[in-house]
């Protein structure tokens, strides 16, 4: 392992025991849950999702050929996170609780397999606010593991409001996060707009990206950050389409008295955040960090699904950006976050 080593925040990893708790715990649950994911990405997305999870199972599964993967492509250690797809914000309190603590034990038995070449990130029942703060701890207390990935929303078990990230059940959860110096990885999983994505594939490719922009200005004009200023939180996807049109939330927040909630401009607190480099364009990228800092980057490929990068520091040198840059978001501004990596 080189001098600072090489740091992918932004992977996944499928276990299958999950999928088959849910079956046992809900089983009407998941057939209607299954039903909006098709509602949402329709047909021909769904069959080709499908196909491309199969092909790469083995990867998503596989503790020797994910080792593999990373030595080919020079990856030191991976950030694994479980696949968004187990975040089953359908299921009611107790059995959420039974499959998030099943998630969390899954990840840091993956790591204990590999502790020099993995840290783990674990669930929270996002659909339960008041399980939050419980499940954290079970994660990261109990489990050893650095943190907790979260869902840009999630459905209100009682039928209200989607519960977004701006939501005042949440602060206890976000305060704790930051007494355990526990980092949140923001993924989202699935697109409050639902069938209107549903060709294309624009479920993934304006969804997600659409849902970061939102759950991120969720925090910002809330005031979240103002009372959490300490708070580790990574963005996946490069903070969807948020960074890149910023100057927009900066104009409502001087016009709109509505939007006066955060102390300061919106802008401001991209520099309060950390963003992966999932941007999947050398130009994207170079505005991604002129808008929220060469520091606030960390490498991220989504390993290994198709929508990421199959050698993200391939991408990186391929982006043109000056050494200390480059290298920052290889992987030395990841070692601030205090992962459990050492240099």
């Amino acid at each position: 392992m080189s001098a600072t080593p090489t740091i992918d925040v932004h992977a996944h990893a499928i276990f299958p025991q999950l999928g088959a708790a849910v079956a046992r715990l809900d089983p009407e649950g998941l057939a209607a849950h299954q039903a909006l994911e098709a509602l949402r990405n329709g047909p021909e997305s769904l069959q080709a999702s499908g196909a491309m999870v199969g092909a790469r199972m083995e990867q998503l599964t596989v503790l020797s050929r994910r080792l593999s993967d990373m030595d080919r492509t020079g990856i030191d250690v991976q950030v694994v996170s479980p696949s968004p797809s187990h975040y089953y914000p359908f299921l009611a309190a107790e059995a959420a609780v039974e499959v998030a603590q099943l998630a969390n034990t899954a990840v840091r038995d993956l790591v204990a397999e590999a502790p020099d070449r993995l840290v783990g990130l674990g669930l929270i029942a996002l659909q339960h606010p008041h399980l939050a703060v419980a499940l954290l701890e079970h994660a990261v207390l109990e489990c050893g593991l650095r943190g907790v990935e979260i869902s840009s929303f999630a459905p209100d078990p009682a039928g209200g409001h989607p519960i977004d990230l701006s939501d005042e059940r949440l602060e206890p959860f976000w305060a704790r996060a930051v007494e355990l110096d526990a980092v949140v990885f923001l993924h989202p999983f699935g697109c409050s707009l639902d069938e209107r994505l549903d060709r294309f594939y624009l479920s993934n490719t304006v969804g997600q990206p659409a849902e970061n922009a939102v759950a991120l200005s969720q925090l910002i004009f809330s005031g979240v950050l103002d009372r959490h200023p300490d708070l580790v939180l990574i963005a996946s996807h490069g903070g969807g389409y948020l960074p890149t049109y910023i100057g927009r939330s900066d104009h409502a927040w001087r016009a709109r008295p509505e939007a006066k909630v955060p102390k300061n401009a919106p802008s401001t607190y991209l520099r309060m955040l950390y963003f992966d480099s999932l941007v999947h364009s050398a130009a994207g990228l170079a505005v991604l960090v002129d808008a929220v800092g060469a520091d606030r980057v960390v490498l991220g490929s989504d390993y290994p699904f198709d929508m990421g990068t199959d050698d993200p520091l391939a991408d990186l040198r391929g982006a043109g950006l000056d050494e200390a840059t480059s290298d920052a978001i290889a992987g030395a501004t990841a070692l601030i976050l205090r992962l459990g990596i050492e240099s």
